[in-house]
């Protein structure tokens, strides 16, 4: 450290060291699935694909797992 302001020696290479310091494009991605997407999430609602019924969708509980309380066809995330 040259002048003890954490750059490092001249020509340094290290982990570190140089401009992006390892975190590439800003430090912080928006993770696998690209940010928010509306109706995802802790809210949202679950609809029948046949009857356009809808429930409100539950933490934890898929809603492809869900049966319709009108014709018994599989839900879907809306």
């Amino acid at each position: 450290m040259p002048r003890g302001d954490g750059t490092g020696p001249f020509g340094g290479g290290g982990p570190g060291s140089g401009r992006g310091g390892g975190m590439g494009r800003g430090g912080f991605g928006r993770g696998r699935m690209g940010g928010n997407r509306p109706g995802a999430g802790a809210g949202g609602t679950c609809i029948c694909p046949n009857c356009s019924a809808e429930i409100p969708h539950r933490v934890g509980v898929p809603c492809y797992s869900l049966k319709c309380p009108k014709c018994g066809a599989s839900m879907m995330r809306k």
